[in-house]
């Protein structure tokens, strides 16, 4: 880049490199919109009940078989800055809602779109982010008068069977919806913060991913000897440590000069007095279930187990977590701190075991109950490509189910409200007499691609379900969408969070708004 010859005769000022491009004027905006267009054709696709799959092969020889939007974004290697602009948007989807990305992407795509033939005709950029701002406003105030406020059981198994649609995870239908409400509902009943990050989710290793369970506790997969672990089949106390119950080592290398046999004998017994301390300290807190996070002596072990208590240790730091928050223990880093008040409760805690081709696998399943404070899904299935989908899509589902919860509010899917908001925008277009007009009329067709790629996927003619559902919106009702089928009908049991929504467009139009504000791009690569 150089300063322009102002005709004196002297030389130009050079302030980068010979190497860098510039890029201006209608080749910046062609350059994004391009980039833009791209991006979203790759995922248009994926999108809704009838979506593809993308088979993602990375580099280390990984592969991935998924529609999910969050995870063919996250593994592309994109370079241009637009296509960058586009990944990050899915991760601020992705980060907030947990789902919607692809839907997000598709809506962010066809604003820049739109753009670019306005801008082709002379539409100032700043006119368009003006206008785009005064319609994602309306937009969002049309979305709050639409939502549905009432959360009920029934309206939540909708919210994550939509979620699941299109999804491996669909073929679960009523039943997996069901066991992921009561994931949440349970975590709800503790009285801890709803959120997905309190359902763990465990590969069994083998059955049918229909045999998929709801564990309200923890499962601890670890070897256990199946015959001389005690059997916790009633309620009772646990006791969670981060303290070995072992000797402490001294830090230094110590000798000890043992001149009689009756020294020997008083340094054994020291150390068994010790050992036994910590075992009184274990029985006399009254937990049944003992769980540590450090290395537990095998003196203190076998007493444990001729007592009937359940001890376990060496566990990750994860783990002992997971086994505080579902239980409500209190984390203990000493036993001189041990109290009642810090014993948790769990209802069972029982070893599973199954014999495999590859040996025997042994799991705890430690049962907490209805206030269960984190729940595990242990999922059916094998440990292929499969079983990672089918997770992804639960986890979808429980982020949709997050958002409702804490967000109460949900909308019809299928395009009902997009083709709404389209529809109010075109009306309020009519009163205004400059260029936004343009541009808010390029929203609207924006915001018809949710339901035109809805009857895209399904195999249906885009402008014939656009026209129809424009008709049936006027003239019967605004529960009108594109159905499964790709069919135009009433749509009653498909519902989508009403924050994942309003995230979805507003993180869309900033973004959009933001490409549409460059007029210059430099790149010192030179491409």
């Amino acid at each position: 880049m150089a300063q322009q010859d102002d005709g004196s005769g002297r030389a130009p000022v050079v302030i980068v490199r010979p190497t860098t491009s510039v890029t201006s004027g209608v080749a910046v905006t062609k350059k994004l919109v391009g980039a833009a267009v791209a991006f979203g054709d790759i995922l248009r696709r994926t999108f809704g009940p009838n979506g593809l799959d993308k088979m993602m092969y990375k580099t280390n020889g990984e592969n991935a078989i998924t529609n999910d939007g969050a995870k063919i974004v996250a593994d592309l290697l994109v370079k241009h800055p637009a296509a960058k602009a586009f990944v990050q948007l899915a991760e601020s989807q992705e980060n907030a809602c947990g789902d919607g990305v692809t839907g997000c992407l598709l809506f962010a795509s066809e604003l820049m779109k739109e753009a670019g033939r306005l801008l082709e005709r002379g539409v100032h950029p700043l006119v368009l982010v003006e206008a785009y701002q005064e319609a994602i406003g309306q937009t969002l105030t049309l979305l709050d008068a639409y939502s549905l406020t009432d959360v009920s059981q029934d309206s939540l198994q909708s919210v994550a069977k939509t979620a699941m649609v299109g999804k491996s995870a669909e073929s679960g239908g009523d039943d997996l919806a069901r066991l992921l409400v009561e994931c949440m509902t349970t975590i709800q009943a503790s009285g801890r913060p709803v959120r997905a990050e309190s359902v763990r989710m465990i590969k069994r290793g083998h059955d049918s991913l229909k045999e998929t369970r709801l564990v309200k506790g923890v499962i601890i997969d670890k070897k256990f000897d199946s015959e001389r672990t005690p059997k916790i089949t009633q309620p009772c106390k646990v006791l969670a440590l981060t303290c070995p119950l072992t000797i402490q080592k001294t830090k230094r290398d110590a000798e000890i000069e043992v001149e009689r046999p009756e020294q020997m004998l008083a340094f054994l017994d020291a150390e068994e007095s010790l050992l036994q301390n910590k075992i009184d300290v274990l029985v006399n807190s009254g937990a049944l279930v003992v769980f540590t996070s450090k290395e537990v002596d095998d003196r203190v072990q076998h007493a444990c187990n001729e007592r009937g208590i359940l001890l376990v240790g060496m566990m990750e730091d994860d783990g002992i977590e997971d086994i505080a928050a579902a239980t409500g223990a209190s984390l203990i880093n000493h036993l001189d701190d041990v109290s009642s008040s810090q014993l948790g409760s769990v209802q069972s805690a029982l070893v599973d075991v199954t014999e495999r081709e590859d040996g025997r696998r042994t799991r705890l399943i430690v049962d907490v109950g209805q206030h269960s404070g984190l729940v595990t899904v242990d999922v059916g299935g094998g440990q292929g490509a499969a079983v990672e989908e089918y997770i992804r899509a639960m986890y979808d589902a429980l982020r949709s189910l997050e958002a409702v919860i804490e967000h109460p509010g949900t909308l019809l899917g299928g395009g009902a409200f997009h083709i709404a908001a389209s529809l109010h925008l075109r009306e309020q277009a009519e009163s205004i007499s400059g260029r936004q007009r343009l541009a808010i009329e390029g929203f609207a067709r924006a915001l018809e691609t949710i339901p035109s790629t809805l009857a895209l996927n399904a195999g249906e003619d885009q402008i014939d379900t656009l026209l129809q559902l424009r008709a049936a919106h006027r003239n019967q009702s605004n529960r009108y969408g594109v159905c499964k089928n790709g069919s135009i009908g009433e749509i009653e049991d498909v519902l989508l969070s009403s924050f994942t929504v309003s995230h979805a467009l507003q993180a869309a139009v900033e973004t959009a708004c933001g490409l549409l504000r460059v007029d210059q791009v430099i790149s010192s690569r030179g491409d």
